[in-house]
């Protein structure tokens, strides 16, 4: 199916080449692996997806695989007081509740955790699902809506979901839909219980097509993504959707992406704000070297968005090669994210600085390097905590070689 060969097929036979390379760097922060993931019939291994922290400082993320059925985790890291962080498994999908998590997770207000999963559930196409905290300890998992690829509805979503001030989440569906491209959700909680799930808008590729990557919204309730592929070129999408005053939403294409050796192409991750309403994301193909681009999308006075490379990625040894998880951005307007590549081919950490006069400046935080301690192949955007640390996850790599959760310290 598609959806597998855009997720799973090209993210994991990425993660399993190699590449040799004869260049070293100096990195410019230490990293530190906080869990090594381990393929033991209880532990989760393979994480696609980044981390969330609670307000007391633990990490939450899901596994693509293992635990109790070998079908993905959920996963929390608590730091000890020792020092050291102990992992405890909070959920082994069975397929019957949703099976290979690659999208993140998110909470709501109350302390309650949402996620999808790419395949299972009801009609084996994947689900959204809901963990609440026991008042005893343990958590409680519902599923909220399983997919069903019956012509309306979507299926496969890779992504994570968001919500807004409502409540109400959204999210995207790499396939189906009336059009077969995929779909962007919305599920209502209903007063009696339960949720509704809506189908906002079926891509049908002149629009773009293959949502990969999560949503973002602004002040005023517009919704904005990226497409895989479709759009003028074929080569991917940002886009916007309006609600309209009679109900409904409206698609606009912000930007159809061109391979056209200055443009990038192929947008897995999804896009951020900056403070001054600019957007930026990456693409996966691309650029000046083929291998990937950062850009921005910086709004007219006129109307229309324009577009800018920020930074062309370039496989040579040192800089980082096909993104595909989304930015950060810190306080002082700092562009912070991961790659494949490299000085040992297994992916960077890198920092994307505005200079005074114009432009931007890349700077490597960390170069992976299979040494059987750090871990390999990050394809999850990282996050930070209040002292300035990056964290993460490697898909593969570490002690047992099934990933891990990692930190970078300045």
């Amino acid at each position: 199916m598609r959806g597998k060969r855009l997720s799973f097929g090209l993210r994991a036979a990425l993660a399993i080449c190699t590449v040799t390379v004869f260049v070293t760097t100096t990195c410019v922060a230490t990293e530190s692996v906080l869990h090594n993931f381990n393929d033991n019939d209880k532990d989760g291994y393979n994480p696609i997806a980044g981390l969330i922290f609670d307000a007391s400082g633990n990490l939450y993320g899901t596994t693509k695989e293992g635990g109790a059925f070998g079908l993905g985790t959920v996963f929390e890291l608590t730091p000890k007081a020792g020092g050291g962080w102990k992992e405890m498994v909070l959920l082994s999908f069975d397929d019957n509740d949703g099976a290979y998590p690659v999208g993140g997770l998110i909470f709501d207000v109350f302390g309650n955790l949402y996620g999808t999963t790419y395949e299972g559930g009801a009609f084996g196409v994947g689900t959204v699902f809901e963990l609440t905290p026991k008042a005893g300890g343990g958590w409680t998992e519902t599923v909220l809506h399983n997919f069903n690829g019956n012509g309306e509805d979507g299926a496969y979503p890779v992504a994570s979901m968001i919500l807004d001030a409502s409540g109400n989440l959204y999210g995207t569906t790499l396939e189906y839909g009336v059009f077969g491209l995929g779909t962007v959700f919305e599920l209502t909680p209903q007063t009696g219980g339960g949720w509704k799930e809506k189908v906002l808008l079926s891509f049908n590729d002149h629009g773009g097509a293959y949502p990969a990557a999560s949503l973002i919204l602004d002040a005023s309730g517009n919704l904005y993504g990226t497409t895989y592929e479709g759009g003028a070129f074929g080569v991917g999408t940002v886009f916007e959707l309006t609600p309209k005053t009679g109900g409904g939403w409206k698609e606009k294409v912000l930007h159809d992406f061109n391979n056209n050796g200055k443009d990038g192409s192929y947008p897995e991750a999804g896009l951020i704000f900056d403070d001054t309403g600019n957007l930026y994301g990456t693409t996966y193909g691309g650029g000046a070297y083929n291998v990937g681009a950062l850009f921005g999308l910086t709004p007219k006075a006129s109307g229309g968005w324009a577009e800018k490379i920020l930074h062309n990625f370039n496989d040579n040894g040192k800089d980082g090669a096909y993104p595909v998880a989304g930015l950060i951005v810190d306080t002082s307007g700092n562009l912070y994210g991961t790659t494949y590549g490299g000085a040992f081919g297994l992916g960077t950490a890198f920092e994307l600085t505005p200079n005074a006069g114009g432009g931007w400046k890349e700077k490597i935080l960390h170069s992976f390097n299979d040494n059987g301690k750090g871990g390999n192949h990050p394809q999850a955007s990282l996050v930070f905590d209040a002292a300035g640390n990056l964290y993460s996850t490697t898909y593969d790599g570490g002690a047992y070689g099934d990933g891990t959760v990692f930190e970078i310290t300045p």
